[in-house]
């Protein structure tokens, strides 16, 4: 890859406007890096930059840099460009040193605060994996290193077309890594960005195979902690599959679980209100919480509670009531709300019990029938109005008086008063007998 140079400020002639070595003849190796990163990073999307790029290429005779056009549209900023430039040149020196005999790295896919992951290919097998390194400032950390491996350990002990792969997790010089299949695909996540929200029958879809894997790890003791839309992969076939358990846990991991206590482990905007309290039970419930979580965000376009700060949101998840997901979007049905709703509990006694029911209830709803489990308890007192309001005023008109013997209290009164009579009866004739 061409290397763009450092970019330049911004001068009165749009040529000197590009960064070095970009602008006076078209750099295409340069403008594919600059539209990647700047997808990436989120300062422009897919469209804008495709539509920078014909810009950029409309007259051949005076061909423009991307990151020009870019600026001209106020896309980007010069500040931003640079940082990108900074960032594109420390990922280039790490990748240098990351290196796992019988692997050629390929380009990064993504990053976070916890770790890199590249596409990579395996030499022996010619097949393409997905490998995460451990990030620079996390090595030094002997917690978090193992918490690294217990992640590939418990990848490696599930085996399900909706869970993604684990290959090999191990070390190679400084770098500790993690060797996992590798879905080209997008998330769920991205579905959302680019529609905001997905149709009902499409979500259900998902999440019915997201339940499967869920079923999966559940019945092998493991729960995942993280369920949330950027972890849910998608093929190009449509197939859904699970992706990080750095958070998962056994369940009966009793070590883990004591030394966890009173840390909110998740992602606020789906974590378990029993994971914010940090309690040391954490089973398949949390699972299905999140995944709630992550449904409610999907049909509605919207997180279920929102905050200022994390520490808001699940205060919100722990004491705020849930608005119906069919309040927001009412051609939601409302057997996929009640299914959202029992997912969402706060308590987890009153969740699904496992991934298995909520299963037969998604099977239910998509075929337009109504959940077995999730069915809100019957309103006797609104029947009993509805049933009055049905029968009318015609009906009460020739209903005739109503009976004593109809009301228990009017009976026993009556009884009583009867009784009281022939006492005072039989008295009174004993006393004049005398």
């Amino acid at each position: 890859m061409t290397d763009p140079g450092p970019p330049q400020p911004p001068s009165s002639t749009s040529q000197d406007a590009a960064p070095a070595g970009a602008s006076g003849s078209f750099s295409g190796n340069a403008d594919t890096m600059w539209a990647r990163a700047v997808i990436e990073r989120g300062l422009a999307t897919r469209d804008e930059v495709v539509q920078c790029l014909k810009e950029a290429r409309a007259d051949p005779d005076k061909p423009q840099a991307l990151v020009q056009v870019l600026m001209a549209k106020q896309l980007v900023t010069m500040s931003q460009l640079r940082r990108i430039k900074a960032d594109t040149e420390g990922e280039r020196a790490a990748a240098a040193n990351r290196g796992v005999p019988g692997y050629q790295l390929v380009r990064k896919l993504g990053a976070g605060a916890m770790a890199v992951v590249y596409l990579a290919r395996q030499v022996s097998l010619d097949r393409l994996v997905a490998i995460k390194f451990i990030a620079k400032k996390h090595l030094s950390d002997p917690i978090f290193v193992e918490r690294f491996y217990k992640e590939g350990r418990a990848a490696a002990k599930l085996n399900h077309p909706h869970i993604v792969g684990a290959y090999d997790v191990g070390q190679a010089g400084e770098q500790h890594y993690f060797i996992m299949e590798y879905v080209d695909g997008d998330t769920v996540f991205d579905r959302m960005q680019a529609k905001k929200r997905l149709p009902e029958k499409e979500s259900l879809t998902i999440i019915r195979q997201v339940a499967l894997a869920l079923e999966h790890a559940h019945e092998r003791g493991f729960v995942h902690r993280d369920i949330k839309p950027k972890n849910l992969m998608i093929t190009s076939s449509g197939v859904v599959k699970l992706a990080d358990l750095g958070l998962a846990r056994a369940i009966g991991d009793q070590e883990a679980a004591a030394a966890e206590i009173g840390k909110a482990f998740g992602t606020p905007y789906y974590i378990s209100p029993e994971q914010i309290r940090g309690l040391a039970e954490i089973g398949p419930p949390a699972d299905i919480y999140g995944l709630g979580a992550t449904l409610y965000h999907m049909l509605t376009g919207k997180v279920p509670f929102e905050g200022k700060n994390p520490n808001e949101v699940m205060q919100r998840h722990l004491k705020e009531t849930l608005v119906p997901p069919d309040h927001l979007v009412p051609s939601i049905s409302n057997g996929c709300a009640e299914v959202v709703e029992m997912m969402m509990a706060k308590s987890a006694r009153d969740r699904y019990r496992s991934a298995k029911e909520l299963l037969e209830d998604i099977d239910l709803v998509l075929r337009g029938e109504s959940p077995h489990h999730a069915r809100k308890p019957l309103d006797v007192g609104s029947l009993a109005a509805a049933e009055s309001e049905a029968s009318g005023p015609q009906e009460l008109r020739h209903a005739g008086p109503p009976s004593v013997f109809a009301n228990p209290i009017a009976l026993g009164i009556t009884i009583g008063l009867v009784a009281s009579v022939l006492i005072n009866g039989l008295l009174l004739y004993l006393f004049l007998s005398k």
